[in-house]
This record gives C-alpha cells, sequence and structure tokens, in this order.
C-alpha cells in the first residue's frame, strides 16, 4: 500500500516539475530541451532525486541542473503550492545522457540494413 503511495507521489511530482521547468527564467534552463527521466523519492517523502536529460547533451544537462539548483527553493515552493503535500521533499537534481544515448542507439539501428516483414527478400 505504501509503494502506490509512493509511485503517485512520484507521478504528481514529475507532471508538476515539468510545468514548473516551463516556466522558469533562468537561460541555462529555459533554453535547453530538458526532459525528466526518472523521479525517485524516499519512503519518507523527504528527499526526491530527479534525473534529467538533455537533447544537446552531458554537458548542456550539467549546465542546466546548476540553473535548477540554483533556483531549487522557488521549485519546491511552487511545488508544495500545486500538489498541497504536508511535507515538500527536498530536490535533488542529477544529469544524465539518456536522451543522447537513446538516439545515438536510434541512429545505429537505423543505419542497419534489415529488412522488413512483408518486403521481397533475395533468398532462395
Amino acid at each position: 500500500m505504501a509503494s502506490h503511495k509512493i509511485e503517485r507521489a512520484s507521478e504528481d511530482i514529475r507532471r508538476e516539475l515539468t510545468a514548473i521547468f516551463r516556466e522558469l527564467k533562468d537561460p541555462r534552463v529555459n533554453q535547453a530541451f530538458l526532459s525528466i527521466v526518472r523521479v525517485e523519492v524516499t519512503n519518507d517523502l523527504s528527499y526526491c532525486t530527479v534525473y534529467v536529460s538533455a537533447m544537446e547533451g552531458l554537458d548542456r544537462a550539467k549546465e542546466s541542473v546548476k540553473g535548477l539548483k540554483s533556483a531549487s527553493g522557488y521549485i519546491r515552493r511552487e511545488l508544495g503550492h500545486r500538489l498541497k503535500l504536508r511535507h515538500v521533499p527536498e530536490l535533488i537534481f542529477n544529469a544524465t545522457d539518456s536522451i543522447e544515448y537513446s538516439a545515438n542507439i536510434s541512429r545505429i539501428l537505423g543505419s542497419l540494413d534489415i529488412p522488413r516483414d512483408g518486403e521481397d527478400t533475395d533468398e532462395y
């Protein structure tokens, strides 16, 4: 039962953080194409680790994390107003390169010459 509450809180936090990120005026954040990859909340809802990735790569994500850390007080206050939580978790931002990694895998798979189902092949 408690894990369901944690999962629901994680999804709510992720949804609201996405909206809050769009409203930030810090150029390190709003000029990057940021995506929240994963949100992990501790069992007592005291800490929330947010993994963010940028389309431009890991360096851009790290720069955006600096902007997010400087705005963490504002983000936490907004999160508290929007979710009506008794205790708003402390936010910890981490950069990850998962978008860049997935795009690279997609390029590799796209470059393979594999026939699709239904296409004629020259096998006899």
